[in-house]
């Protein structure tokens, strides 16, 4: 009987150790796959849903404004404030006048990058224009003519989102402050809007000065691949959605045409953002993985 016994307890703390054997054997991680070739990606994740109406497509960092494509009439950048008048605002630049205007928000972003650029010795910046009304741009636009200004509705400055930033030491396209723009300025969600090599797709001239933000992670895509904002809403356009990565985030950015009202399906929980193109559809831009 005692052997009956001792046979039956080895059996039975072998069934223990089974039980509690893991199903995947440990071993070198395994490389990414797409839902396409990973069964267990098949079971989709809850979702929420998204209404997005045609309004949604004129609004947004997104925006795009040319030559082709005016200013929304009901764009709003409701935080445009003095930049004069708000000192906490005046951090580690200049004004080249005290009627300079700009979305709070942007600034702040801008406030971040230059202290940054002071960290690299370069200091010395300047906002010579930001935010400008129709009137304003009206005039500019009489004083210099079509070949240096943009007809009003049809300027980024008018969306609170772009500013023209100088040096108090040299012109941009020499200046230490434009050299590290140029290096820098995608990580913190501006891209040089008119650059050298793109005169053809912008259909303005080389503006070392001129910054838009667009905000991450669309400044590192456009930095990475080489494309301005025409080049990168087609890129969008084409492909229905891409995802990148940037400083360890993951992100998927997605496009949607809109006609009337659209409702958009995005994973539960996750952090997101909108922004219309101001032609056709919208930018979905999700962060998955796995902040909430």
């Amino acid at each position: 009987m005692k052997k009956y016994a001792i046979i039956g307890l080895l059996i039975l703390a072998a069934a223990g150790c089974a039980a509690r054997e893991p199903r995947t054997q440990p071993g070198p991680a395994a490389p990414s796959q797409t839902a396409s070739d990973n069964p267990a990606s098949d079971r989709a994740p809850a979702t929420e849903s998204i209404s997005v109406g045609k309004a949604q497509i004129k609004q947004g960092n997104l925006v795009l404004v040319n030559k082709e494509h005016a200013v929304p009439s009901t764009y709003a950048k409701s935080d445009v404030v003095n930049l004069y008048e708000h000192k906490e605002l005046l951090e580690g630049y200049g004004l080249l006048d005290n009627k300079i205007r700009l979305s709070k928000s942007v600034a702040l972003r801008f406030i971040a990058m230059v202290k940054d650029a002071d960290k690299d010795g370069v200091n010395h910046f300047l906002i010579s224009s930001g935010y400008r009304s129709d009137e304003e741009q009206d005039k500019l636009y009489r004083e210099l003519g079509g070949n240096s200004a943009l007809p009003p509705g049809h300027s980024e400055h008018n969306l609170g989102l772009s500013l023209d930033i100088g040096s108090s030491t040299a012109e941009m396209s020499k200046a230490p402050e434009g050299k590290w723009l140029k290096k820098n300025a995608w990580k913190y969600g501006f891209i040089l809007r008119y650059p050298e090599d793109k005169t053809d797709v912008t259909g303005i001239r080389y503006e070392p000065w001129h910054f838009r933000y667009v905000g991450l992670p669309h400044s590192a895509v456009m930095h990475r691949e080489g494309l301005v904002l025409e080049e990168y809403l087609n890129l969008l356009k084409d492909r229905g959605a891409i995802e990148t990565e940037v400083d360890g985030a993951k992100y998927r950015i997605s496009y949607y045409p809109v006609q009337s009202k659209t409702t958009v399906k995005i994973p539960a929980g996750k952090p997101y953002e909108l922004s219309g193109n101001n032609s056709d559809g919208v930018i979905v831009t999700v962060r998955i993985d796995g902040a909430g």
